[in-house]
């Protein structure tokens, strides 16, 4: 397969899809004096560094160069590392995380399995010689300590190096302290395994045992030689890791917290403020009832201090829950058909805003990014803003169109803003409301521009996206290529430029290209997200049925022509396009598809379709590799072409082999494409770049498209 230089496939792989070289991870000071990031120096360079702006001119600084302090030597990884950006899905390299005092002074992270300290002010950094690999180093709120993770054991060093020691060591190989485990880590936006006191004299730190979780092992065909490597990987009705939780002294003395974990085995969310006792969130397993808790940091007792429970299952945001400076219980809750963020026992919003995650909290605003809520005046569809909340009432911070977040602190609010008309995502550093400064990004032009239109489709009104080529003068009906997510947690259709680069690419080489985000994606409204319930595969599929029977009336879509493609929910949802409803779709790219739900994690599968041995009906009707059309002999048989990195470890390659043996035995023709040493990510560039050229060549040829 021949490649051109400056192509687009080409400069979307080199450029990790045109993210290398924007600034990201903002921490302000509480003093508003200055802005600590990452950013690599180009738009092709995968490194970070670590950089201070200064707000009161905007000056830009390097606190820490990764290869000034490895003195160019090549990285190295340890498997716990590489399984931690891989649930992170971390894709850059040098510093991809840091974590600072209270002050904002000192900052710590890990480069190579080493602990390196930046004193933020001066710009210096420096190593402290500590054992490693070194994994999530933290600073204390006071700056005098560094409490770090090396073989499992959370361990604490003085902040010039002096007094390393370890505070909690593992009782055996299954064992870790201070380190989330995996459900948590790929599930419940919790990547941290400890947390230190607003004193800084001790710390919470959870203890994970894995032994209870099966193992499965990963291995690559391609290098017979190598050993496989084994992962306890907690799948569908299957035992969990045990969590425990410690209050540990810097003398090492500790006392467990403790609470029902037979009912709530889940610890989801932990804050630690000056405002109050220490917080957690504990789940159920069933994630229908959960438990805000406040710890007593001596005793290690708990008490309740709210409870939720939904007849659907609860979700999870993040910055919640938390406290107020003045003690309240801060909280995301789905109440009155809305989702509305509530202080204390009274929601301050209503059905106008759907509140996504709390950014801020201050003595005279919470500071949320939400969409526009099921009563909203408008549907700005796509769009994400932010906005200050009080009791007073709600204030939108961001103004323009587009997809916003922030990072505030000190008087000073980061903007982070994202727009359809323009490439990448613009950072202005915000002061009273007005702009002070901006961070500059280096990332790279992607020089195309998607030719989008944002729109409701069919009587649901379905969030939609349509892009048309570039040069398309409406003569004739299109090819149709639906390029979908489509499940939880992953909104495609957003008011931003680069999400679309993909889709615009593939409406380049001929196609009108249809995103959908039908029910089950967020943030439209709780009940639109819930309504997947037990029947996950029949509600998602009909949406993108109905979306794109329905823009058919508006667009010149040619329906006998309509192909689909998709990548881990979006896999699944590919498959199952082409199995239950050949009809309407007549070839699938089905990439990484979660093809067997009862292979895939707990808290994941068991939130929408329950657990298995109670629901077994359930798992079969909304599974792959039980579906009716493999056996259907009148069905006609569409092509699918299925690809899978042989190193994944979040929806293992067993999916697609299970998948391609259903197949086989049903007779129904399909192609199967094995990457191997490849991850869920596909992070590598010539797979990235030739993945889009390989599935552009069989979409072209499933549909009779010239080549």
């Amino acid at each position: 397969m021949t490649t051109e230089p400056d192509s687009f496939p080409r400069r979307h792989a080199r450029t990790q899809r045109f993210t290398l070289g924007a600034p990201r991870a903002f921490t302000v000071a509480p003093d508003g004096s200055r802005v600590v990031f990452l950013r690599s120096n180009s738009g092709t360079d995968r490194a970070n560094s670590l950089w201070v702006l200064d707000t009161a001119d905007g000056g830009e600084r390097v606190a820490a160069d990764p290869r000034a302090l490895l003195g160019g030597a090549e990285e190295r990884l340890s498997p716990q590392e590489r399984a931690r950006r891989e649930r992170s899905r971390e894709g850059g390299a040098g510093i991809v995380g840091h974590a600072t005092d209270a002050a904002v002074e000192l900052a710590s992270f890990a480069l190579s399995g080493r602990l390196f300290t930046a004193e933020l002010r001066v710009g210096t950094a420096r190593e402290l010689p500590v054992p490693g690999p070194v994994i999530d180093p933290r600073p204390a709120p006071d700056g005098r300590h560094i409490a770090y993770v090396a073989q499992g054991a959370l361990r604490v060093v003085g902040a010039e190096g002096e007094g390393d020691r370890a505070l909690a060591v593992p009782e055996s190989d299954h064992v870790t302290y201070g380190l989330a485990e995996f459900i948590a880590a790929e599930e419940m936006g919790r990547s941290r395994g400890f947390w230190w006191s607003p004193q800084s004299d001790r710390l919470l730190v959870a203890r994970v045992d894995d032994t209870p979780v099966r193992r499965w092992w990963i291995s690559d065909p391609a290098h017979p030689e190598r050993e496989p490597h084994h992962v306890p990987y907690p799948a569908a009705g299957t035992s969990n890791a045990d969590v425990r939780l410690f209050v540990v002294a810097l003398d090492g003395a500790r006392t467990e917290v403790s609470w029902d974990r037979a009912r709530y085995p889940y610890l989801a969310h932990v804050h630690w403020s000056a405002a109050g006792a220490p917080l957690l969130l504990v789940q159920a397993r069933d994630q229908r009832s959960q438990l805000y808790l406040a710890v007593d940091p001596e005793s290690g007792a708990t008490r309740m201090v709210h409870a939720d429970e939904d007849p659907i299952w609860l979700d999870l945001f993040p910055g919640v829950p938390c406290w107020s400076p003045s003690g309240q219980l801060v909280r995301i809750a789905d109440e009155g058909g809305a989702r509305v963020l509530a202080v204390g026992e009274r929601p301050l919003t209503g059905p106008q805003l759907h509140v996504r995650a709390v950014l801020d909290v201050t003595e005279d605003d919470v500071l949320v990014s939400a969409s526009a809520g099921a009563e909203a005046e408008s549907p700005e569809t796509g769009e994400v803003h932010v906005y200050r909340v009080n009791e007073l009432g709600v204030e939108r911070v961001s103004q323009e169109p587009g997809v916003h977040s922030a990072v505030r602190a000190g008087g000073v609010t980061v903007l982070v803003s994202a727009a359809l008309d323009r490439p990448g995502a613009r950072v202005r550093v915000l002061r009273d409301g007005k702009e002070t400064a901006t961070v500059t990004s280096y990332a790279e032009d992607p020089g195309l521009t998607p030719r989008v239109t944002l729109i409701e489709g069919g009587a649901r009104k379905i969030p939609c996206a349509v892009l048309m080529p570039q040069d398309y003068a409406g003569d004739s009906p299109l090819p149709v290529l639906l390029d979908p997510y489509g499940g939880p947690h992953g909104q495609r259709v957003v008011a931003a430029h680069n999400p679309h680069l993909t889709s615009q690419w593939f409406a380049d080489q001929g196609f009108a290209v249809v995103v959908a985000d039908g029910r089950g994606t967020p943030g439209r409204s709780p009940a639109w997200e819930k309504a997947v319930r037990d029947d996950l595969a029949a509600v998602v599929l009909q949406d993108q049925v109905d979306a794109l029977q329905s823009l058919a009336e508006d667009f010149p879509l040619d329906l006998s022509r309509v192909g689909i493609r998709g990548w881990s929910f979006g896999g699944y949802l590919a498959a199952l396009a082409v199995l239950r409803r050949p009809d309407v779709f007549h070839a699938a790219v089905v990439g990484a598809p979660v093809s067997d739900l009862r292979l895939y994690d707990t808290h994941y599968q068991e939130r929408y379709l329950g657990h298995p041995d109670e629901q077994p009906a359930v798992y079969r009707r909304n599974s792959l590799v039980h579906d009716e059309g493999l056996v259907d002999a009148a069905e006609p048989h569409r092509p699918m072409m299925i690809i899978h990195g042989l190193a994944d470890d979040n929806v293992v390659v067993a999916h697609s082999l299970r998948l391609s043996s259903a197949l086989l035995a049903a007779g129904r023709p399909h192609e199967v494409l094995p990457l191997s040493g490849v991850t869920h990510m596909t992070p590598q560039e010539t797979v990235a770049e030739n993945l889009l050229r390989l599935q552009l060549d069989f979409l072209k040829r499933s549909l009779g498209m010239a080549q």
